[in-house]
């Protein structure tokens, strides 16, 4: 039975940075071959990587996926249960002339082919997005988000990367929500009212 091994955290931050740039490069490529002639190609932006870093907790694949790398993870199948595989992820911001997207994918290069065009839900900082999976031959699978597409509202290069790191920084580094106000004894009531069927948390701040 193989088992999937979770690199140490100075490896994983080495392999973060290959597959990073990987990424990078992937598309890079796809932009000078397959997307050369489009129009929706803005000629001021170019493929960059923008706050990738390890997810907040390991994704665990769904039943599907865990059968389709059996290759690399650690399951039992048949009469036994099927044990959830946890693989160690990365997610970030990549821009490219024709789109910015969150995308999520594993530190240990996971080949699923056939899951392309499906969706997951993968947590970002304090917020839950559907991803759509990919796959390319040259790096395997990976998931995105769609943020902006096509990108012709940003002027500049510079433009495109401020609002990837807004968009990362609201997402990881939520406001911390206002204190409740101390209730005195003639609105005691009223302030466990609000407090029961007003707002419980604080309001969701999804990505553009």
């Amino acid at each position: 039975m193989n088992h999937l091994s979770h690199p140490s955290p100075a490896s994983a931050e080495a392999v973060l940075r290959v597959r990073t740039a990987a990424l990078v490069a992937l598309f890079d490529e796809v932009g000078k071959t397959r997307m050369q002639g489009v129009p929706i190609l803005n000629p001021a932006l170019q493929v960059v990587a923008v706050g990738f870093e390890a997810s907040n907790r390991p994704e665990a694949l769904d039943i599907p996926a865990q059968v389709a790398i059996n290759n690399i993870a650690n399951k039992t199948h048949g009469g036994e249960a099927l044990q959830e595989v946890a693989v160690p992820g990365a997610v970030g911001i990549l821009i490219t002339p024709w789109f910015m997207n969150l995308v999520w994918f594993t530190l240990v290069r996971v080949d699923e082919p056939e899951r392309a065009g499906s969706s997951r839900l993968h947590v970002v900082g304090s917020e839950c997005f559907d991803f759509i999976a990919g796959y390319e031959a040259s790096f395997g699978s990976y998931e995105a988000c769609s943020l902006f597409s096509p990108m012709f509202e940003f002027p500049d290069q510079a433009t495109a990367l401020a609002t990837a790191h807004t968009v990362l920084d609201a997402l990881r580094y939520p406001p911390a929500p206002p204190p409740a106000p101390v209730a005195s004894p003639a609105s005691h009531g009223a302030g466990r009212r609000a407090f029961l069927f007003g707002s419980r948390a604080a309001p969701s701040r999804a990505a553009p």
